[in-house]
């Protein structure tokens, strides 16, 4: 035998994050019948980066675990067909968008997990797919040549991994919201106006509100977050492509990764898949990703405000409630609620209107200065709408001291929608997506 014989075979993923399990592999540290049962019961074929069926079946067990979830009764029922009704009466009263929900629902919180989980999976898909394309990336060509099969058990790892922590999220968030539109996405089917009774109840505890008066102010946010969304076709594309850039700025620190791997013993596979449930591949926040960061909360706070201005106008001299419930309401999403405890759970995105305060004063200024058609109109394109920028001096941009040279079409473009049928269409048929940086 030869000195070359006598020598141990080079690890070709030296250096990297598979360097400790390869190491295992050649000393024989693993019991592969073991070990492929338990990754194949986990790590079973999906289509699209995330195992979403995994993810859906985690959230039915957390939600299951927290305790009863009965479905509404017929009283339940009755009380959010009459707040919802009763809703789209005042906002009739003080906003020219119409009414955006033609049905009302009492739902359970596992219905709502059922018919919001195709937007959840729309929406997490993209960050999925570039992280689990990234964790393939990082591996140089020459071990992912030797991999084989490896690679594809890479690639259900991050797959797994995301349906784990999407479904730990969602069971927990079904515990915590109160309508479709909670947390400022339209996650639900469109036109219905969904209600989640169990949810109300436990938001208005402590709050010395009568109950009545906590659904009706929920029914209100609900129906107006419906007529923005119905009325401004371009908007969830823009908060969706806000979220698709996320993912596609994503970039995964190795480094990182092999420390952690390090300290593992890989004949145990279950800390292995403690480590992937635990975010052992979650990326690191890029220059890219804070830009699109960025432009999203920027578009649910204007959004988040401009529910709050006209909810406000519909509830005053009519239900002394609503003050107090309306600042219940911005403490509870700026303490970072579910929809950020959510997105951070997955790859740190959060979905937080940090400038919530100043969005709603700056459409209440455009009101007080313009009217409010004129703040509604803003809506119906998005190169009306106002800036980050415009947030920060929201006084400023009602009174246009932050107009740009611009200002003339600006002003142009508001009159002809006024005066016009409001669409926002330029005649090419195609529109514009996105919001003004």
């Amino acid at each position: 035998m030869t000195e070359d014989e006598n020598e141990e075979p080079k690890n070709p993923f030296a250096g990297t994050p598979m360097e400790q399990i390869f190491g295992a592999f050649s000393s024989g540290q693993f019991d592969m019948n073991q070990i492929m049962g338990q990754m194949q019961q986990m790590f079973a074929p999906h289509e699209g980066s995330v195992n979403f069926e995994l993810a859906k079946d985690v959230a039915r067990q957390t939600l299951a675990a927290a305790g009863p979830d009965p479905s509404p009764n017929s009283a339940q029922k009755g009380a959010v067909d009459d707040a919802v009704r009763l809703a789209e009466t005042w906002l009739d009263g003080v906003t020219s968008i119409p009414a955006g929900a033609t049905t009302a629902a009492a739902w359970s919180k596992a219905e709502w997990i059922e018919a919001t989980a195709g937007t959840w999976q729309t929406l997490v898909e993209p960050i999925a797919e570039h992280v689990v394309s990234a964790m393939a990336d990082a591996l140089p060509e020459e071990a992912k040549a030797v991999a084989g099969p490896l690679m594809g058990m890479l690639s259900q790892a991050g797959g797994a991994m995301f349906g784990q922590q999407v479904g730990q999220a969602l069971g927990g968030l079904a515990s915590e919201v109160i309508s479709s539109t909670d947390i400022g996405l339209p996650l639900g089917t469109e036109r219905i106006a969904a209600i989640l009774p169990a949810g109300v109840e436990a938001f208005g505890e402590g709050l010395e509100h009568p109950a009545s008066d906590v659904l009706l102010y929920v029914a209100l946010r609900e129906c107006a977050h419906h007529r923005l969304f119905q009325h401004s076709p371009w908007l969830r594309p823009a908060l969706v492509g806000a979220i698709e850039d996320f993912g596609r700025g994503t970039r995964i620190d190795v480094s990182a990764i092999q420390s952690q791997l390090q300290g593992l013993d890989p004949s145990r596979p279950e800390e292995i898949q403690e480590a992937l449930t635990g975010g052992l591949f979650e990326p690191e926040r890029t220059p890219e990703q804070q830009k699109a960061l960025n432009r999203l909360e920027t578009l649910l706070a204007l959004v988040e405000g401009w529910v709050d201005e006209v909810v406000s106008e519909a509830t005053k001299d009519r239900m002394p409630a609503a003050a107090p419930l309306a600042e219940a309401m911005r403490r509870r999403r700026a303490a970072g609620g579910p929809a950020e405890q959510t997105f951070a759970s997955l790859v740190g995105l959060e979905l937080r209107p940090r400038k919530l305060r100043e969005a709603t004063t700056l459409w209440a200024a455009l009101r007080d200065r313009q009217g409010a058609k004129a703040r509604d109109a803003a809506w119906s394109h998005p190169d009306l709408m106002p800036s980050a920028a415009d947030l920060d001096d929201p006084l400023g941009f009602a009174q246009g001291e932050n107009r740009t040279p611009s200002d003339d079409e600006f002003d142009a473009a508001i009159g002809e929608l006024l005066d016009g049928d409001g669409n926002g269409d330029d005649g090419t048929g195609t529109g514009k997506v996105g919001p003004a940086e």
